[in-house]
C-alpha cells in the first residue's frame, strides 16, 4: 500500500528549509527528491494589548500629566511607542496630543484652558497598528491642585537658636505648599532690611544667611507661608551673644586671719545672655602674677584667701593681663630658652659577635637613638647591604635588627650597623662566624679515653 506523501506543514515563524525528502532503510539510503524552491513560512503580525494602569501624575492650570504602564502582551511585532489623546467633556472630538509617537510612560498634554474638564486616553503602536485605547475613568478638571502651607521647621530650631558674635547664621527651613507658595519674613514685627540679611526662597524652602553676626540681629524672625488664602507661620528666635562687661562696685566685706569675704554687682553689659557665673583670681602682691583662683555664680563670696603681707588688693575683671599698685614698678617674666631635643645618633646596645650554625636562621641586634630619627643601613665587609633576599632589616622604637636567612659559612665577616641623621652618623659593628655541623672532625686513634671539642663547639667522648 503506498504511503501518503501528502504532509501539511504546521506554522513557522520566520525559517526557511530547502524542500526535499529521502527514505533510510537499514540496507540502503534511496535517492533524495529534486530540490524546489526556498519555502518561508510566519506568523501574521498582531497589535498589542491596550496600556495599563492610566493615571493622573499632577495638574496645573493649563497642563495635565499622564502616567501609564506597558502593554501586558506586546507580541513579535515589538512596540514603537505611544499616542496620547484627549477630547473636552461633552464632546466626541479626540485631539492627538502629541503628534510624534512617544516612547515613554509620561506625557504632559499643554496648552489647556483653566477650568475645563477633558477625557484623556492612550493607545499602543506598532507595525500592525494602534492597540485598542486605554480610557481614563473619570474626566479631569484643568486646574491647578491646591497643596495647604506647611512649614518642617528643623528641631534645632524650635528652641533659641544662639550664635556668636562674628559667627555665620546660614539657616535652611523646608516647606510644602502648591501652587508655589509666597514667603514672607518678619523680624520682632518689621520687615527685614535686605542690606544686612539675605533671604533667598525656592519652591520648597527657604534660606536665611548673616554672613557676620551682630548683636542686632538677634530677636524672633517670623515666617509666613501663603497658598491663596491659606497661610501657615512659623517663629525662630535667634540669640547673638557676646563677651559680658567687668562686675561692678566689687568691695571687701570682711577679712580675718588669712580669709577675706568680697561682694559685687553683677555687671551692667551682661552680653545679650544671662550670666551663668563669676571666677574670682587673687594675686601675689609681691610679683602681681594673677591666678584663677575660685568660680561662684553669687555675687557674695566668703571663698578664704591667703593674704601675702597682711594686704589683699582686688581689682575689677577687665581685658587687661597685669596691673600695677605702685607707679614704676613692672614684673617682667623671665625668658627661658626652648629645650632643644636635637641629638645625633648613639647606639645605646652595640653588636656583639655571634657564632651561628648553618642552615638556621641568625639575627644581629642592637638600639639606637637620636632626632631627628636616623636613617639606618647595614654592610657587611664594608659593603652595603641592598635588595638582597637573604637579609631582612627592621627599625622598630629605636632597636635594629638584622636577620640572615639559613646563613652558610660564606655569609661570616664583620656586620656593620650604621645611624645617619642632620647632626652626624653612628657605626657599630660585629663579627659573625657560621659553624656548620655536618662536618665533623675524625676521631683520634688513640686506645685511651678523652675528651675533645668538636667543630661545632659541642663536647663529644669516644674512645
Amino acid at each position: 500500500m503506498p504511503r501518503n506523501t501528502n504532509q501539511k506543514l504546521k506554522p513557522l515563524i520566520m525559517t526557511h528549509f530547502p524542500a526535499c525528502s529521502s527514505w533510510r532503510k537499514e540496507a540502503a539510503v534511496a535517492a533524495p527528491s529534486v530540490p524546489v524552491n526556498t519555502v518561508y513560512s510566519w506568523t501574521p503580525h498582531s497589535v498589542t494589548s491596550p496600556p495599563t494602569l492610566l493615571a493622573v501624575d499632577s495638574v496645573t492650570d493649563t497642563s495635565v500629566t499622564m502616567k501609564w504602564r506597558p502593554p501586558d502582551q506586546i507580541g513579535a511585532a515589538g512596540l514603537d511607542g505611544y499616542v496620547v489623546e484627549y477630547c473636552f467633556e461633552g464632546t466626541d472630538e479626540w485631539i492627538v496630543a502629541n503628534p510624534e509617537l512617544t516612547d515613554k510612560t509620561k506625557f504632559t498634554i499643554n496648552g489647556l484652558p483653566t477650568g475645563s474638564k477633558i477625557l484623556v486616553r492612550v493607545k499602543a503602536v506598532n507595525a500592525a497598528g494602534e492597540s485598542e485605547p486605554k480610557y481614563h475613568p473619570q474626566p479631569i478638571l484643568v486646574k491647578e491642585v491646591i497643596e495647604p502651607p506647611k512649614i518642617r521647621l528643623p528641631r534645632h530650631l524650635k528652641q533659641t537658636y544662639t550664635r556668636r558674635v562674628g559667627e555665620t547664621v546660614n539657616l535652611v527651613i523646608p516647606f510644602q505648599g502648591k501652587p508655589r507658595a509666597k514667603v514672607s519674613w518678619q523680624k520682632n514685627g518689621s520687615p527685614i532690611d535686605k542690606n544686612e540679611i539675605n533671604i533667598r526662597n525656592t519652591e520648597n524652602d527657604t534660606i536665611i544667611f548673616i554672613r557676620k553676626a551682630e548683636r542686632g540681629h538677634s530677636g524672633e524672625y517670623d515666617m509666613k507661608v501663603e497658598v491663596e488664602n491659606l497661610v501657615d507661620k512659623a517663629t525662630i528666635d535667634i540669640q547673638i551673644v557676646d563677651r559680658p562687661g567687668p562686675p561692678e562696685i566689687v568691695t571687701i566685706e570682711d577679712v580675718w586671719g588669712e580669709n577675706v569675704n568680697l561682694s559685687w554687682k553683677p555687671p551692667k553689659d551682661d552680653g545679650n545672655a544671662a550670666i551663668t557665673g563669676y571666677t574670682i583670681q587673687k594675686a601675689d602682691k609681691k610679683s602681681m602674677v594673677s591666678n584663677k583662683y575660685y568660680s561662684t555664680d553669687q555675687t557674695d563670696s566668703s571663698k578664704p584667701f591667703k593674704t601675702f603681707g597682711h594686704s589683699v588688693s582686688c581689682q575689677r575683671s577687665s581685658d587687661e593681663k597685669f596691673h600695677l599698685n605702685f607707679p614704676g614698678k613692672v614684673y617682667k617674666y623671665p625668658v627661658y630658652d626652648d629645650f632643644d631635643f636635637s641629638e645625633r645618633p648613639l647606639f645605646t646596645q652595640p653588636l656583639v659577635n655571634t657564632f651561628a650554625v648553618a642552615g638556621y636562621n641568625a639575627t644581629l641586634n642592637c638600639s639606637v637613638r637620636g632626632n631627628p630619627k636616623p636613617k639606618i643601613t647595614w654592610m657587611k665587609n664594608k659593603v652595603l647591604i641592598m635588595n638582597d633576599p637573604r637579609y631582612r632589616m627592621f627599625s622598630n622604637q629605636g632597636v635594629c635588627t638584622l636577620e640572615i636567612r639559613k646563613p652558610s659559612p660564606y655569609d661570616g665577616g664583620t656586620y656593620t650597623c650604621r645611624a645617619v641623621n642632620e647632626l652626624g652618623e653612628a657605626e657599630v659593628d660585629c663579627k659573625l662566624e657560621v659553624r656548620d655541623c655536618s662536618f665533623r672532625r675524625a676521631p683520634p686513634t688513640t686506645a685511651h679515653r678523652a675528651d675533645t671539642e668538636d667543630f661545632c663547639g659541642f663536647l663529644t667522648r669516644w674512645k
